[in-house]
């Protein structure tokens, strides 16, 4: 029988910075598949997200070590009919990735949440679920894919 199930759910982080916060596990449980958007920064983190659900992880510019090697500098993904782009620095992308190419961009590094559409692409940066960064929130995303199309969440994890 088919998954009839209505949406996917994909629970999305970034620059972790080596610290996996008990609330960052509990904000992605349920998701059927997670993003790590670079600056893991200790090679335990993306095991714990798989232990959820599948995950994709690119490096960031603090994964310099040679655990985070094995972790590309961008991926492209396709989940649910979408082509999912992911990157660490939003800076660095290649325009030729956008329109018509891809549907979501995905970035961290800034540590800024943010949601934006540009033509047909969505961009998000669920911000840092690491240690805080001057008077930055605590934050993860969740995007939601339906029959009603994209529904992209930040949520403050740690107030």
């Amino acid at each position: 029988m088919a998954d009839e199930r209505a949406e996917l759910r994909i629970g999305i982080l970034s620059d972790t910075h080596g610290l996996l916060r008990p609330e960052a596990l509990e904000h992605l449980r349920g998701a059927d598949h997670i993003i790590h958007a670079g600056d893991i920064g200790a090679s335990g983190i993306i095991e714990a997200l798989e232990a959820i659900a599948p995950t994709t992880a690119i490096r960031g510019n603090v994964d310099t070590a040679s655990w985070a090697a094995r972790f590309p500098e961008t991926a492209t993904i396709h989940l649910a009919g979408l082509r999912i782009h992911v990157l660490h620095d939003r800076k660095a992308l290649d325009p030729g990735v956008l329109e018509g190419v891809v549907d979501v961009v995905i970035s961290g590094h800034s540590h800024r949440p943010g949601i934006k559409r540009s033509g047909s692409v969505l961009f998000l940066n669920p911000g840092s679920a690491g240690p805080r960064r001057f008077r930055l929130p605590v934050t993860a995303a969740t995007l939601l894919v339906g029959p009603g199309g994209l529904r992209p969440e930040i949520r403050t994890i740690l107030p």
